[in-house]
């Protein structure tokens, strides 16, 4: 009786302590990262962007299936990263979904991402016009190709990967985007890095340092409501809308934006002016005509009274399609923008010079007689310098990004001031310059050249962050116009400035529509120009530090598959062979040890 007694005592006592385990389980949760470089311990900003979440917050994932090698490392990181976005708030919500299964009892989740990437692009107007949407919806046949087809509408394109192992090729289609929603808010979040003539897995790797900034930022996008205001500055010759609308819709999801002309400043220049201060940001998207003093006196007081600015600006006037003519050259020649004085007095000095790079993008050119005798051959164009940001940038707007196209950019050379200036972009070690007025001409392409051809230092300047209190360049000098706000140096302020207009620039389709910033339609080269202008956006908006995320380092192991091939069967045997003989080991002499013991 008394053993029983203290059986159920013992019992009795580990129920309890297991109930109270589960307790305190339940009410001091805590995760635990034990990797070397703290890959899922999320950064105070993104637990602050996180916290803010008050309502439902779903996030699609297109990344499910069996996925060939490297993806299936994206697809684990994907899911745990997100697993710890949830675990800090129950109200984000997240799925994996393989958008192009074959299974038929996936057609109803197929239409549902067909609705839901037609609600990304398009406003739907009441709720006649969605139930029009869902039934011509309903009506599609052939759903994967219509899922293929919205993701491409969406300029969210699949990926084809083709995949070695043990030297057989395998095909697999990916679509390595999420989508994150939350009320009437969508927008898409992009999962694999486009790296020009990387592999795979150096792909994988540089997407899995990007994942926390790329949902954090869409949380944040989806989750707060638009605050900063953005403004397109225009009447001095800039880029018409189209050539940036691409660059317009990527602003629009987190901030407002809108055009503001300078003509008024003729009439009403002080009421120009505190108009323009309304507002965060103002871009000045390659101006050819010369601003007036009294433009400038405007754009001056919005930059000392705190007003952020991202300038790009040709030095020299020349375009790539004014040599499309019967000689295929022109002339290349200064542009008078009245802006020097301008720079000169916030730090920089912008030289009328063009930049010659051997690292250079490419040009489609025809070659040989006219008619059926023509060839379109690749070649390298030494003006359009390819800049990569530097591998020691620490800088979060350039920090982990591919190359940027720029074209017939100038030096940009920082001067001793108080300002604090940044270089975030120059050219390769391999560049020289060639003085304005020159003559450039599309036979340059067929130039071939090498590092001998470029003995001068390089490295110039082509993007540049100033940061600080400006002084104005109307400091001591006699006003334009009479403004009695007038300051000579003021709040802490902060510019881009960027020596090639056409960086922000999208190419046009044959219908006269906007094509992805960045997409070169002639080579199909996709450039890191969006991702770079949408930083420096970013960058001087931010005021909860979230591009800093950027900065994050992951070290992220991948096998070598070399070395894998090399000893493939020695792995096998290592990994199979070895822990079944061991435990057959332990299996006979737990046996004999057995029947030593109880035969006695």
């Amino acid at each position: 009786m008394k053993t029983a007694n203290n059986n159920f005592k013992k019992m009795a006592l580990t129920i309890g302590f297991i109930v109270i385990l589960n307790l305190a389980g339940h009410f001091l949760y805590k995760r635990f990262d034990l990797t070397a470089d703290k890959r899922y311990t999320l950064s105070q900003t993104s637990l602050g962007v996180i916290d803010q979440v008050k309502e439902p917050l779903y996030i699609d994932v297109y990344l499910e299936g069996d996925f060939p090698g490297e993806f299936k490392k994206l697809q684990t990181e994907t899911q745990q990263l997100l697993e710890e976005f949830k675990s800090q708030n129950s109200n984000i919500i997240f799925r994996f979904i393989n958008p192009l299964s074959d299974d038929e009892g996936d057609d109803f989740t197929k239409r549902e991402i067909i609705y839901s990437l037609y609600k990304l692009e398009n406003k739907i107007k009441d709720s006649a016009q969605e139930k029009e949407i869902k039934a011509s919806i309903e009506k599609i046949d052939n759903l994967n190709d219509a899922v293929k087809n919205s993701f491409i509408g969406n300029t969210m394109m699949p990926v084809n990967v083709s995949l070695s192992d043990k030297g057989k090729q395998t095909q697999s289609l990916v679509l390595p985007w999420a989508i994150a929603t939350c009320g009437n808010r969508s927008v898409k979040v992009p999962l694999l890095k486009n790296m020009m003539g990387a592999s795979t897995a150096e792909k994988v790797v540089s997407s899995v340092q990007h994942l926390e900034y790329a949902f954090a930022n869409a949380i944040n996008t989806v989750s707060k409501a638009k605050q900063k205001k953005v403004v397109i500055i225009n009447g001095n010759g800039e880029l018409q809308d189209r050539y940036i609308a691409d660059f317009i819709k990527s602003v629009k999801d987190n901030y407002f934006i809108a055009p503001f002309t300078l003509d008024s400043v003729a009439k009403t220049p002080v009421q120009t002016l505190e108009h323009l201060k309304k507002y965060d940001l103002a871009i000045i998207a390659k101006p050819t005509e010369a601003f007036s003093d009294e433009e400038k006196q405007v754009l001056d007081q919005y930059i000392v009274n705190g007003g952020k600015t991202i300038w790009l600006v040709d030095q020299v006037n020349m375009e790539i399609d004014s040599l499309y003519n019967e000689t295929g050259a022109n002339l290349a020649f200064p542009r008078d923008l009245n802006l020097n004085d301008m720079f000169f007095k916030y730090g920089i000095r912008i030289h009328p010079d063009l930049i010659k790079d051997l690292v250079a993008t490419p040009i489609i050119l025809e070659t040989g007689e006219p008619g059926s005798g023509t060839q379109k051959v690749q070649l390298p164009w030494y003006l359009s310098p390819m800049i990569y940001p530097s591998q020691d940038a620490k800088n979060p707007i350039v920090s982990n990004l591919d190359g940027i196209k720029f074209q017939f950019a100038s030096p940009i050379e920082p001067l001793k001031n108080d300002i604090k200036k940044t270089v975030l972009l120059q050219s390769s070690q391999y560049s020289k310059l060639i003085g304005a007025p020159a003559e450039v001409s599309l036979r340059m392409a067929s130039e071939e050249l090498g590092p001998k051809d470029f003995t001068g230092s390089g490295n110039f300047p082509v993007a540049v962050l100033l940061e600080g209190q400006f002084h104005s360049v109307y400091e001591n000098r006699v006003l334009p116009f009479k403004d009695a706000t007038f300051k000579n140096t003021g709040k802490d302020g902060k510019m881009i400035v960027i020596s090639d207009g056409d960086v922000i620039k999208n190419q046009l389709d044959k219908n006269g529509r906007e094509v992805e910033l960045g997409l070169d339609q002639r080579t199909g080269v996709l450039y890191a120009n969006k991702d770079f202008m949408m930083n420096c956006v970013n960058y001087l908006l931010d005021d909860n530090g979230l591009i800093n995320i950027r900065n994050k380092e992951v070290n992220l192991p991948i096998l070598d598959k070399e070395k894998v091939y090399a000893s493939y069967t020695q792995s096998q045997v290592i990994t199979v062979a070895v822990p079944i003989v061991i435990l057959l080991l332990f299996g006979v002499v737990f046996t004999i040890l057995r029947k030593r013991k109880y035969s006695k």
